[in-house]
């Protein structure tokens, strides 16, 4: 009999790989490692989405490089060159089975922009439909600041959400969740986590030993939180307990729900983007957005700070310059400053009628706290 009702009894589930679960030290693909690692995930093939780090690492040793790059050019070439192998070996294994895989490469723009959304939703929805297992994978190869720490862990959450996953397991060279640093000393495993109070006090470190993969216990920590957050169950363990995992058997941290399902595209803009200015709103903006949930308006613009385009990500901060929220702006930075305090009737009449829509439309505005 298994002990964890939220494994057996999901039907959807998301599963991240990190790059040291994948790779050897030197950099390359470890291909016995893959392979255990498609024979663990087999049994959940017709219903599972593969969230998988490991391209940048898997192009090191074909290009000669020792270490991961501090160049952005370079590791967006180690990218190109190895996600190809990486997605190649995937078919390889899951092909061993009868199981196609479908290459999925995605960017904040495509959770965060409405149209992309949908589009991206659409295209995971219609692999799964067809019993193809998509493997997901940031786009690092023209990525510029999404190659940041722990973003496939941030990705593996809001994937979750997307395809409305039951269970999002995320798996590294770590077998769980400890209150300190189990290289390091004594360290007690955390079994379960029930909320944020169960995290307080805890030591995470950084990346592993093999130097090839940026995040960490934090990162995956942040992603399970994300995801709870919206009503996913999840399971932070080794790769080596990946089947154990899959099957319900405790092993490794598992996270409860802590909240309900909420749009993916918002989870996205809150967690994982980073914001390209700040606009300041007066008392009475704020209150309108934080406690009436309504759009922003120009009349309610003080201040505009930053260099961005429509459709980038901003955050909305109070007349202290505190954050309040978060959202997709309508309008280029250099547009806003004859804007600000003016109505939108005003706006229009004066300007155009493409001008009376909102600085920041409520569909696409998501608060912090």
């Amino acid at each position: 009999m298994t002990g964890r009702p939220a494994v057996t009894h999901a039907r959807r589930v998301v599963v991240k790989v990190g790059s040291s679960s994948l790779t050897t030290a030197a950099g390359g693909l470890d291909v016995h490692r893959l392979d255990a690692l498609v024979a663990a995930l087999l049994p959940r093939a017709g219903d599972l989405v593969l969230v998988s780090s490991g391209a940048i690492a898997a192009g090191l040793a074909p290009m000669g490089l020792s270490r991961r790059p501090r160049d952005l050019a370079t590791l967006q070439a180690a990218a190109s060159v190895g996600q190809s192998l990486l997605v190649h070996r995937y078919a390889t294994a899951f092909g061993r089975s009868g199981h196609l895989v479908g290459q999925v490469l995605l960017t904040a723009t495509d959770v965060a922009r409405r149209a992309h959304y949908r589009n991206a939703r659409t295209t995971l929805d219609r692999l799964l439909e067809l019993g193809i297992v998509p493997v997901v994978n940031e786009n690092d190869a023209v990525a510029t600041d999404e190659i940041r720490v722990g973003d496939n862990d941030r990705l593996a959450a809001i994937v979750a959400h997307l395809v409305r996953a039951d269970l999002l397991v995320l798996l590294s060279d770590v077998d769980g969740v400890y209150d300190a640093n189990p290289r390091l000393g004594p360290a007690t495993l955390l079994a379960t986590v029930s909320s944020d109070a169960d995290l307080i006090g805890l030591q995470v470190g950084g990346p592993g030993a093999a130097g090839v993969g940026v995040g960490g216990m934090a990162t995956k920590i942040e992603a399970a939180r994300i995801a709870a957050s919206g009503g996913v169950s999840v399971v932070v363990t080794s790769a080596a307990n990946a089947a154990a995992a899959l099957t319900g058997d405790e092993v490794g941290t598992l996270f409860h729900p802590t909240g309900r399902r909420k749009p993916s595209r918002l989870l996205w803009l809150a967690h994982a983007t980073t914001p390209r200015g700040r606009l300041y709103l007066d008392d009475g903006a704020v209150t309108a957005v934080v406690e009436r949930r309504v759009s922003l308006l120009p009349a309610g613009v003080t201040k505009v700070d930053g260099d961005f385009e429509a459709g980038d990500p901003v955050d909305l901060v109070d007349p202290a310059g505190r954050p309040v929220a978060r959202g997709l702006v309508n309008y280029d930075a250099r547009e806003l400053p004859g804007m600000l305090g003016r109505s939108t009737v005003e706006l229009a009449a004066t300007l155009g009628p493409a001008y009376e829509r909102e600085v920041v439309h409520r569909d696409d505005l998501v608060l912090l706290h």
